[in-house]
This record gives C-alpha cells, sequence and structure tokens, in this order.
C-alpha cells in the first residue's frame, strides 16, 4: 500500500513491510513502514498509447545504409515485428542509434527512409535492430490486413 505525503507524489514514498516479531515463543506479524528510495519510474510510461498496432511478421526486406565503421552495406533480411511507423529485424552490420536507412520491399521495390531507434543484444541471427519511419507508411508492409489504427494512405493528387 502506498502512502502520499505532500504534493511531491514520488518524493516520500514508503510502503509496508511484514515484520516479525517475537512475543514470547509466539511469532506476531506486524506492520513497518519502510522509506523508498527517490528512483522510481515514471507512473506515466504505462499510460503511453502506441502510435500503431505492432503485427509479429516475417516480411522480407532490403536494408541499406551505413554502419559504424561508415562503410556502405545492403544486406536482406526478415522482419520480426512491423507496424505502420516501422518494424524490428535481426541485421549482421555494426549501426549506431540515429543511423539513416533505406529500407526496400524487394516485391515492389518500394523504398522508406528510416533511423535507427533501437539496438538489442548481438545474438547468432544477428543484432535486433529498430528502425522508425520518417513518415508513416502502413502499406509498405504488403500486409493483406492492415489494423484499425494504422493511418489510411493519403489519396493521390491528380493533375487536372
Amino acid at each position: 500500500m502506498w502512502k502520499h505525503k505532500g504534493a511531491a507524489r514520488d518524493m516520500g514514498r514508503r510502503t509496508h513491510v511484514a515484520r516479525r516479531e517475537h512475543i514470547g515463543d509466539s511469532l506476531v506479524d506486524g506492520a513497518i513502514e519502510v522509506p523508498q528510495h527517490r528512483l522510481t519510474m515514471p507512473e506515466n510510461d504505462y499510460d503511453k498509447v502506441r502510435r500503431s498496432s505492432r503485427v509479429f511478421m516475417r516480411v522480407r526486406v532490403v536494408v541499406a545504409g551505413k554502419n559504424s565503421d561508415n562503410r556502405r552495406f545492403r544486406e536482406a533480411c526478415e522482419t520480426i515485428v512491423i507496424n505502420a511507423h516501422g518494424g524490428l529485424m535481426y541485421l549482421n552490420q555494426p549501426l549506431a542509434m540515429d543511423a539513416m536507412l533505406v529500407l526496400t520491399n524487394p516485391f515492389t521495390q518500394e523504398e522508406q527512409e528510416s533511423r535507427v531507434v533501437f539496438l538489442g543484444e548481438a545474438t547468432d541471427k544477428g543484432q535486433r535492430v529498430g528502425v522508425e519511419f520518417l513518415t508513416p507508411a502502413p502499406h509498405f508492409w504488403g500486409v493483406d490486413f492492415v489494423p484499425t489504427d494504422w493511418p489510411a494512405p493519403s489519396a493521390a493528387v491528380r493533375p487536372s
């Protein structure tokens, strides 16, 4: 149970901890207040709403860019998770956060510029790399079932 003191919610939080006291030959549970450390996770992190749903799907994609050694690369891979704003895939390249990459859908030849927003641990499959499209592109992945919260494509403007 949390107790809040004053206006500062994260400061002075206390939690009840069971304490056993010896009274004669029997144990009695008692509650004591123990101050918590000041480093607490912000509560609103759990309340954030995703911009679009994640879909666990393998989609072939070709990734091109410069690795952290400043060398150009082009690598074919498959996604692990996709959404309208990017995806997660395994790559065998040393990359830096915020590195710019170009993803190409080999079936449609559509390209999307993206940036690295997550770098996971290296595994035998490669390093998990999360990318964010510079502009949302829900139809880039070529999925037939587009979740309802993925943005609709903008209407093409035709000259009159």
